[in-house]
C-alpha cells in the first residue's frame, strides 16, 4: 500500500470543466508511481486502469508478438482488456497471451448478435477462445439503430441470453457499446446496465454535439463510463492513403495531439479510454496516459477551438440514410 496514494480532492485535481457540468469527484482515483492511474467503475466496486487494451492490438499478430504486447501492457499498469469476435482473430491471439494474468485483470467481451440463440452461442465461443470461465463484463456491441434496441429486448432477444448467463455465473456485469446517441439513450431507458462504452472525443463533442447528453445520463444513473475514440482526429481525408490499416478514421498520430485527445477524454468522469488498435499507437498512448493531468480551463477552450476546425466522425442527431 505504501507504493500508492489516493489523489486528494483538491482544486487542482478536480477542475470544474467548462466542457462538462461536473468534476472528477464522482470517481475514486488511485495513482501508482510510474504506472497508470486507476479509477472506480460506476457501482461495480472495480477499479480499472485509465487506459484499456483493445483486442485489435493483437489481431493478426504472431503468438509471440501477442504475448509481448500483453506483457508490456501489464507491466505498464493495464488491468482492463476488451475483445470481441468481430475483431478478426483477436480472441485466438489474446486468449493464450492473457491466460497467465487472467486472475488479476478485468476482462470484457462483446457480441453483435441481437437474438438470444446467437448471443448465447457467441458467448460460449468467446469463453472458450479466451480460456476463461467467465467475463467480468459482457456487452451488446455496436448498438446504433433504435431497431437494434427493440430487437435485443424483444422475446427471444439477446438480453435474455445475457440475464441467463449472469445467473449462471458466466457474466459478472452487463453493459453495451453504442455508436449513436439515440441508441445509447434508449438503452439506458430500457435497463439499468452497469457500464456504457461510448465515443468520448474532443471533435465529436464540440463539432458534432455527440456525447454530452449521453455522459450526463450515464452519470445520473451512476454507470461506469468507458470511452472509445479518444485519439480520433476525424474521417480520413479524401484521396489520402490510410497509413494505419486498423483505423477506419484518421488517428491523432502526433504525440502532442494524441495527448490532448487523451486528456480531453480523461478529464471527463470516464473510468478508462481504449486507444486505437494499431500497436504503435497503443504503445504511444500507454506512455502518454502515465503522464495524465486534468485539463485546465484555458486548455478546455483551446481544445474547443481546435475541434471546431475539423470534421467529427459522429454527429447528433444521426444522419438518416436516403
Amino acid at each position: 500500500m505504501n507504493r500508492r496514494h489516493f489523489i486528494q480532492n483538491t482544486s487542482s485535481s478536480l477542475v470544474l470543466l467548462g466542457c462538462f457540468p461536473s468534476t472528477l469527484a464522482s470517481l475514486e482515483r488511485v495513482k501508482y508511481p510510474e504506472k497508470l492511474e486507476r479509477r472506480s467503475l460506476g457501482k461495480t466496486g472495480e477499479k480499472l486502469s485509465i487506459l484499456g487494451f483493445g483486442g485489435i492490438v493483437v489481431m493478426n499478430a504472431t503468438p509471440q508478438e501477442a504475448s509481448r504486447r500483453v506483457s508490456e501492457a501489464i507491466d505498464g499498469g493495464v488491468n482492463y482488456f476488451d475483445v470481441a469476435p468481430s475483431y478478426g482473430n483477436a480472441e485466438d491471439m489474446l486468449g493464450p497471451a492473457l491466460q497467465p494474468y487472467r486472475k488479476n485483470v478485468f476482462l470484457a467481451c462483446k457480441t453483435t448478435e441481437r437474438e438470444k440463440a446467437g448471443a448465447a452461442r457467441e458467448l460460449e465461443s468467446s469463453l472458450k477462445k479466451m480460456r476463461t470461465e467467465h467475463f467480468d463484463l459482457y456487452q451488446l456491441h455496436a448498438m446504433t439503430k433504435l431497431e437494434d434496441v427493440d430487437k435485443v429486448f424483444s422475446g427471444g432477444g439477446a438480453m435474455e441470453a445475457f440475464l441467463e448467463a449472469r445467473k449462471a455465473g458466466k457474466i459478472r456485469f452487463l453493459g453495451f457499446s453504442a455508436h449513436s446517441v439515440e441508441a445509447a439513450l434508449a438503452l439506458m431507458d430500457r435497463y439499468d446496465f452497469d457500464t456504457i462504452l461510448f465515443p468520448v472525443n474532443f471533435a465529436t463533442w464540440h463539432a458534432g454535439n455527440f456525447g454530452p447528453q449521453v455522459l450526463a445520463k450515464a452519470q445520473e444513473k451512476k454507470m461506469g463510463i468507458l470511452a472509445l475514440k479518444s485519439m480520433a482526429r476525424g474521417p480520413w481525408p479524401k484521396d489520402t492513403a490510410k497509413t494505419f490499416s486498423k483505423c477506419w478514421y484518421e488517428p491523432l498520430a502526433n504525440p502532442s495531439d494524441a495527448m490532448k485527445g487523451l486528456r480531453f477524454t480523461l478529464s471527463h468522469p470516464v473510468t478508462a479510454a481504449i486507444p486505437p488498435g494499431d500497436e504503435t499507437l497503443f504503445q504511444m498512448a500507454l506512455g502518454l496516459a502515465k503522464q495524465f493531468t486534468p485539463l485546465l480551463p484555458e486548455e478546455v477552450q483551446a481544445i474547443k477551438h481546435w475541434a471546431l476546425k475539423g470534421s467529427p466522425i459522429f454527429k447528433y442527431p444521426m444522419e438518416k440514410a436516403g
